[in-house]
């Protein structure tokens, strides 16, 4: 008679950014492949998905992390924080029973039975990453058959499992970055760009489909790369985002680089059908003198003549972008230029953030620092304008027709809340939907902008769309 089997459960706590939730759902794809049960309580290890990025975020994970061993189950830590660190944070955080790098992914499930068991395993020793692929993009695709690049290895096969039952999802079109923006350290731990072949990513929308899907969110570090190393008969982004339109309802695309960024994908993002009228630039500063020791490109003119390309073709088109401001040798010149641009740019968001060194990276040695007392001023003074210009940009809406998709519905507690294509998912507002009898989560719905509260709408439906 054969004994019975042992449960094993795994909970799965995910930080950071899209492109961890994606790798999130890719690890619990692996781990119920392997025998893992997956819950949202009562595990017996909890995998902490981790953010490296900035020190906020960084906090962050290893609260996490020690909250997690409170529960009592046992912990490990995966993501970008335990890449980076490794052996380093595993010595500062004895609480966490494995730090484990993204060259365990491909067996997590049995790393998992082997922390279950209560044997010892040995750190991730951190890398750059970008040392592990060619220099020659076209190379990279190959070579990264023999490397682990989360998100990139499914294959025929979706090895995926959704842990939000949701209707947008997003996708992963690409890893890696091979910009030197002296201010990040995201290349060293993520690696040198490379792209998901177009036929592997159509087919995981396909997928995401067939889960109820009707938006994906198009991730990566920089999707103007997008089939830089891949063959050019395969096409470019612009072809990428035609197909998936035939796939699902509605494709966002995100991580835009605004040196990067054609005329030829700025008209497929505003005029190709089922394709969201959003542009996600990471435009960072518009002082050009702060942008060149940022090692980045651009101007206040260029980038308002590139909002001018986008607004030509599709007026209503939502921009979004963040900022840095308090870089190492920033002056009151710049921050002035910084808000002439905001002012005229329009935006639809924009996230605000004081510069803090990171490790590893050039702005880190860089003379000039500015104090901390100086950055934060100048943090709540762009925050200000941002606020004052973004409401305002919202307000011309009013009057306006919006597509939402529901994403939330009404009841006792909670109003009928969606997204218009405009509006990303967690980051730029939402639309609250004012008649919503009828209305489910998953329908996109024709709307009249009655009003605007800061930058969310109040709308009315008027129909809903057919699936």
């Amino acid at each position: 008679m054969s004994s019975p089997t042992t449960s094993k459960r795994v909970a799965m706590l995910t930080l950071g950014c899209a492109r961890n939730e994606v790798d999130s759902e890719e690890l619990a794809g692996r781990l119920t492949a392997g025998g893992w049960e997956l819950v949202d309580d009562e595990a017996d290890v909890i995998v902490v998905n981790t953010c490296g990025f900035v020190e906020s975020a960084k906090k962050d994970s290893v609260d996490t992390l020690l909250a997690a061993a409170d529960s009592g189950a046992k912990v490990v830590a995966v993501g970008c924080m335990a890449e980076r660190y490794g052996a380093e944070l595993a010595d500062s955080l004895p609480e966490a029973d494995a730090v484990l790098g993204f060259d365990h992914y491909e067996g997590l499930a049995d790393r998992l039975d082997d922390v279950l068991g209560g044997k010892a395993l040995e750190s991730h020793k951190p890398v750059d990453r970008r040392t592990l692929l060619p220099l020659t993009p076209v190379q990279r695709p190959k070579a990264a058959e023999e490397v682990q690049v989360p998100g990139h290895g499914w294959g025929p096969r979706v090895l995926r499992t959704r842990l939000e039952d949701t209707p947008v999802a997003p996708l992963k079109i690409a890893s890696g970055c091979d910009r030197r923006c002296s201010f990040c350290a995201i290349p060293s731990f993520r690696g040198a760009f490379v792209s998901r072949h177009p036929d592997e990513v159509v087919a995981e929308a396909r997928w995401l489909a067939e889960q109820g899907v009707r938006e994906l969110f198009l991730v990566s570090e920089n999707s103007t790369s997008y089939a830089k190393d891949l063959p050019r008969e395969l096409g470019g982004l612009e072809n990428l985002l035609e197909r998936l339109a035939e796939v699902v309802d509605r494709v966002r695309v995100s991580y835009l680089q605004p040196a990067e960024t054609k005329p030829t994908l700025v008209k497929a993002i505003a005029t190709t059908p089922n394709v969201a009228q959003y542009f996600d630039m990471s435009f960072q500063h518009s002082s050009e003198a702060v942008l060149r020791r940022m090692r980045r490109f651009g101007s206040t003119e260029s980038f308002l003549g590139l909002i001018g390309q986008i607004r030509d073709l599709a007026p209503q088109a939502g921009i979004r972008s963040n900022v840095i401001v308090g870089f190492p040798g920033e002056t009151e010149e710049d921050v002035a230029e910084l808000e002439r641009f905001l002012t005229e740019a329009r935006l639809d968001a924009v996230g605000v953030f004081g510069y803090s060194d990171e490790d590893g990276t050039e702005a880190e040695t860089l003379p000039d620092k500015l104090d901390a007392d100086t950055i934060a001023e100048r943090v709540t003074r762009i925050s200000n304008l941002v606020e004052e210009l973004t409401s305002q940009r919202a307000e011309d809406r009013v009057g306006d027709e919006v597509v939402v998709l529901v994403e939330t519905e009404e009841d006792d507690e909670n109003d009928c809340v969606g997204r218009a294509a405009h509006q990303a998912p967690e980051v730029d507002g939402e639309c609250v939907i004012t008649n919503a009898d009828g209305l489910a989560v998953g329908d996109l719905v024709r709307c009249r902008v009655d009003a605007s509260e800061g930058v969310d709408l109040v709308v009315t439906a008027i129909e809903v769309l057919p699936r």
